[in-house]
């Protein structure tokens, strides 16, 4: 029977499926129908990688357990899941009248948000505001209450998140911290999982496990079961630059005292990290991180974040130690979800020269260096013992994008945006009432004259911001920075068109 669409033409004819050669796959272990989303978590695939470990010369077998498939997105939906139910066995968390409160870089939040989701648990997430955009809107949309804290706050500090948690904890009625810094939990959940699914994958039977430290509890939890069963297991360590997690403390030593990459790293041993596991620490910085995130994602098809790559790297210097026939498995903590904005981009990459600048040969100005003459935006300063509301007046009467903050030497402190001020007051953060360095913002796009950034540079950090502070560095022994100016897109129109038909170009 042909059939025929309202129009009057004729369907093509189906394909025969029956006639069609056919692949079926065995059916995995899990149940027919899961209660909920939960019930999900874990068994993540172990797959093994190719044409990375080739090009670096490794020789063993390597093996990505892909835990960015968990549900939630990374391998912390694990710890998340258990901390409640240990809780609500406990009788610690109650539903339908405990909160949960947790102090987090973002992927254990969002594994709490999820299980409070699905729970109907009130759930605030305290974290800094290095993290990644994605991570907040992801928070928010499981229906997750979001605190930000200042990034540059040490662990110690009242405004960390970890403090500014334990306060709310105090303030709200049936608060509960769940606490994955101190809760036996954390480890356990890796004990008896994360470890348990590798030894099956792997029949008893690994040489290297590569895993990178956060919290501590991936890596002390897994790394112990697995010694138990394979006691030649060399356990590597991943810890990026700036952090004191890895062991011996002279490994430690460095200039870096910021990183990008997040989900790793951290100013203080959490009591859920048992470094007495690791035989080796490897540590990393942003650039080969990055880059080797996004290798993972276009070499190999796997859709990871930035931490995977930190945890890659390190397995490739390591497992270079190891022969043809050996086994090196290496966690993938989390997705590429979490991180669009961030490394994924080849603008975020380029402004902090993690990746050369993109070429651009038909246009005549694009590799010519920004000059001091050129930056039409003089600096506007404000004192850094000036008030919050100081610094709103300023703003207003000179219609600056932003004010640099400096101290009594002329010495950057940080900026001062209106964007800032707003973001910090309405999410019930701060108030105008505070100190300025409560509103100050370390981490800003600038360029230095010093370094002689191009306009090409500057067209590509605007565009991921309205404008680009300008710098420079002086010539004493502290290379203390100097504020210069502003660069928004209308100047660098200004300046390229101008000199264009002065060129007569």
């Amino acid at each position: 029977m042909t059939s025929h669409t309202d129009n009057g033409a004729t369907d093509p004819k189906f394909f025969d499926l029956k006639d069609l050669p056919h692949i079926v796959r065995p059916l995995d272990r899990r149940d027919k129908v899961e209660t909920d989303i939960l019930n999900v978590i874990g068994n993540t695939p172990l797959v093994k990688l190719e044409r990375i470990p080739k090009e670096e010369g490794v020789q063993c077998d390597v093996y990505a357990k892909c835990e960015f498939l968990n549900p939630g997105g990374s391998v912390k939906d694990r710890i998340a899941y258990r901390m409640v139910a240990d809780a609500e066995h406990k009788g610690v968390l109650v539903p339908g009248k405990s909160v949960i409160i947790e102090p987090t870089s973002g992927n254990t939040g969002i594994g709490l948000a999820l299980a409070a989701a699905v729970k109907g648990y009130r759930c605030i997430i305290v974290l800094p505001e290095k993290m990644s955009d994605e991570k907040v809107n992801t928070l928010r949309a499981l229906g997750a209450e979001i605190v930000r804290t200042p990034t540059e706050a040490a662990s110690s500090d009242p405004d960390s998140n970890i403090n500014v948690a334990k306060r709310l904890a105090k303030e709200i009625p049936n608060a509960v911290v769940l606490d994955q810094y101190n809760n036996p939990c954390n480890p356990l959940a890796h004990y008896d999982g994360t470890a348990e699914e590798i030894l099956w994958a792997m029949d008893d039977h690994l040489d290297m496990l590569v895993i990178g430290a956060g919290t501590g509890g991936t890596i002390s939890g897994t790394a112990l079961k697995i010694k138990e069963r394979c006691p030649s297991c060399v356990v590597v360590g991943v810890d990026p630059l700036g952090s004191i997690l890895a062991q011996p403390h002279d490994v430690n030593k460095t200039d870096v005292t910021y990183y990008e990459v997040e989900g790793i790293g951290y100013d203080f041993i959490p009591a859920t990290l048992d470094r007495a596991v690791v035989d080796r620490w490897v540590k990393t910085d942003d650039v080969h991180t990055f880059n080797m995130s996004r290798r993972l994602i276009k070499e190999e098809g796997l859709l990871c974040g930035g931490s995977s790559g930190s945890a890659m790297w390190a397995a490739m210097q390591a497992a270079k130690s190891l022969k043809a026939g050996q086994k090196c498995v290496v966690i993938l903590p989390d997705n590429i979800r979490n991180y669009m904005t961030k490394f994924i981009s080849d603008q975020w990459m380029e402004a902090r020269n993690f990746k050369p600048l993109i070429k651009h040969e038909t246009l005549w100005w694009w590799d010519k260096p920004l000059l001091e003459e050129m930056v039409q935006r003089p600096a506007v300063t404000v004192s850094s013992d000036s008030s919050p509301r100081d610094a709103i007046a300023a703003l207003r009467n000179t219609h600056a994008p932003m004010l640099f903050i400096i101290d009594q030497n002329k010495s950057i402190k940080g900026v001062f945006t209106a964007d800032n001020v707003r973001r910090r007051v309405t999410n019930l953060s701060g108030n105008t009432s505070e100190t300025l360095d409560k509103f100050t913002v370390k981490k800003y796009y600038k360029v230095d004259l010093a370094q002689k950034p191009t306009l090409g540079l500057i067209s590509r950090i605007l565009d991921m911001t309205p404008f680009v502070a300008v710098v420079k560095t002086d010539d004493t022994p502290l290379k203390l920075e100097q504020p210069v100016g502003v660069v928004t897109s209308d100047d660098l129109l200004i300046n390229t068109i101008e000199v264009n038909h002065v060129n007569g170009k």
